[in-house]
């Protein structure tokens, strides 16, 4: 009989040329993830990752290869071992993550009755204030650094003022299509975690930026990804590595912060929302968040400029020293 795993009605297998099932539990769930869960290529990447060093700490050290039969003694020491190696605790609570969700994966697929992981808890991560470029900084970036001519000059503008203006992640960004680009409307459109679609306004400033790209990036000898907007000189769609190397060069011209990522962008552009007036529910929807929680963390930025203003304005305020 051909073996074969169903979850939420979904059937995953794999059979070889003779038709004997041939996929092991990591390849059955990363069909799942890929299929069901629609995870990205990025994620699905990190979750294989994490499960896979896993296996080899268990195979090396406690010589077991089957993870049906693994209790949480091992994965405990996992942790340990991962910690004194110097790992950051959000980064080992990222791979036990993974674990879990392989782990619940082998429960809906009904190989195992219990997860080991079921009574973990994750490692205390302090808590670390990220400081977003303030608009000083970014009137600097934008508006008295000198502007480059030609296609790399024009299109590396403007992919600073599209994330700091909208917001976007890095990977949307990479992944807006030509098409999704609607002048008409001023909007574009991109796809975020979990295949999730999105509309976005565009400023007025920034769809100029865009006509002027478009121009240059139409004199381009060569292009073989004409469906994404953002190309290398060479016709190709960019890289995560360019995006971020471009960002952390570029503001280290103007910015003596030690984060300088396109994420802080994003955190950037959400802040200043919040301290000019936005409310948290419009921020979440442009952010593309699921939850309110998501966007809570970049409420405390703006929680502090209250605090200035609320002192300057109230007549007693010049008395508080504490706020």
């Amino acid at each position: 009989m051909k073996q074969k795993y169903t979850v939420s009605g979904q059937i995953f297998y794999k059979f070889d040329a003779n038709g004997f099932f041939m996929a092991t539990n990591l390849e059955v769930f990363t069909d799942y993830l890929q299929k069901e869960k629609k995870y990205s290529p990025h994620t699905l990447s990190a979750y294989v990752k994490d499960v896979t060093d896993f296996q080899e700490y268990n195979s090396k050290n406690f010589n077991q290869q089957d993870v049906v039969l693994v209790e949480y003694v091992q994965i405990r020491s996992w942790v340990v071992f991962l910690v004194e190696s110097g790992l950051s605790t959000i980064s080992v609570n990222r791979k036990i993550a993974s674990l879990k969700a392989f782990y619940r994966f082998l429960l809906k697929t009904k190989q195992i009755e219990v997860s080991p992981l079921l009574k973990h808890r994750a490692l205390k991560v302090s808590k670390k204030i990220q400081i977003p470029f303030s608009e000083k900084e970014m009137n600097l970036a934008l508006g008295e650094f000198p502007r480059e001519e030609g296609f790399e000059g024009v299109r590396d503008r403007l992919l600073i003022e599209l994330l700091y203006s909208t917001g976007i992640r890095r990977a949307e960004l990479i992944g807006l299509r030509l098409d999704a680009v609607d002048f008409s409307n001023a909007t574009i459109k991109v796809l975020g975690k979990r295949n999730k679609e999105r509309i976005i306004p565009v400023l007025s400033v920034v769809l100029d930026q865009m006509r002027l790209y478009l121009k240059e990036r139409g004199d381009l000898e060569v292009v073989k990804d004409g469906g994404y907007f953002f190309l290398t000189k060479k016709g190709l769609k960019l890289g995560e590595s360019f995006v971020y190397r471009l960002i952390n060069s570029y503001f280290s011209k103007v910015s003596e912060k030690v984060k300088r990522s396109p994420h802080m962008l994003r955190h950037t552009f959400a802040t200043h929302l919040l301290n000019n007036g936005a409310d948290l529910n419009s921020v979440k929807e442009l952010l593309g968040h699921s939850s309110l929680a998501s966007t809570q963390v970049y409420t405390h930025n703006s929680l502090s400029e209250l605090k200035k203003i609320y002192v300057g304005a109230h007549p007693r305020g010049g008395n508080d020293s504490k706020v």
